[in-house]
């Protein structure tokens, strides 16, 4: 293809995953009072201890607040369009072998990301009491709805990112880049580091949680090392193989 021709696919992908995104955003925005009453639950737990509330601090912020849900939600219920159109534009210019890795890649980043999301969903609420829990009881808890947002959804994604890393490990191992040993010989700093995270991203007093979010991701990371360790032997005893054949 000439770069005309690029540039018209480009458009024509961006077209299609623009008008998803906003199929999504209008089903976000009628679906935005129904999150933001589940987002705002944590605070109502909390209110029973605090004089706690969230605020609005200017005229516009409610409407921004809802246009921001709905464009969260549209990106989420849009993310099969929207991704599959930014493979179908890259895959043309991929090899075979790179094509396989991708694929790989994106099928099981994917999953692994929306399985992420919904653990951070389920600790979030902990973590919200569990921070303003800190301020003295005869002391008021007032929060910024932007500022409140903000913290959620920034926590959702990461300990989405945090599922997705394994994956990461496996696609530098077939690169060549990390070996399946050294993964493995990592363990304990892995643990250790995932064992922090979920202690810094659940309340000390509530263990189960801490565990049902710990658990998936050691075996996760322990999955990683084993693939990748298989991979170096099949490619070990593929390249022996190759070299008994030119002897």
């Amino acid at each position: 293809m000439s770069l005309g021709e690029h540039l018209v696919e480009l458009r024509r992908r961006l077209i299609i995953a623009a008008l998803a995104l906003v199929v999504g955003m209008v089903g976000g925005f009628l679906l935005s009072d129904l999150v933001w009453d589940a987002l705002r639950t944590p605070m109502e737990q909390v209110a029973r201890h605090h004089n706690a509330s969230i605020n609005y601090t200017n005229i516009t912020q409610a409407f921004d607040l809802k246009l921001r849900i709905a464009f969260t939600v549209g990106l989420v219920l849009s993310a099969p369009v929207w991704l599959y159109q930014i493979w179908a534009f890259i895959v043309p210019g991929l090899t075979r072998k790179e094509k396989q890795y991708g694929f790989g890649f994106f099928f099981a980043a994917v999953p692994l990301f929306f399985a992420g999301c919904f653990a951070g969903w389920y600790v979030w609420p902990h973590i919200v009491e569990l921070m303003v829990g800190f301020a003295a009881p005869e002391t008021s808890v007032f929060l910024t709805a932007s500022d409140y947002l903000d913290f959620v959804l920034k926590l959702i994604v990461v300990v989405g990112a945090a599922f997705v890393l394994p994956v990461f490990l496996v696609l530098l191992n077939f690169a060549g880049i990390l070996q399946g040993v050294t993964i493995l010989k990592s363990w304990r700093i892995a643990i250790l580091t995932i064992t922090l995270f979920t202690a810094t991203a659940t309340p000390a007093a509530d263990v189960i949680s801490m565990f049902l979010l710990a658990i998936p991701m050691v075996l996760l990371y322990l999955s990683a090392a084993g693939i990748a360790i298989l991979h170096d032997r099949r490619a070990a005893k593929r390249n022996e193989a190759l070299s008994a054949g030119y002897a």
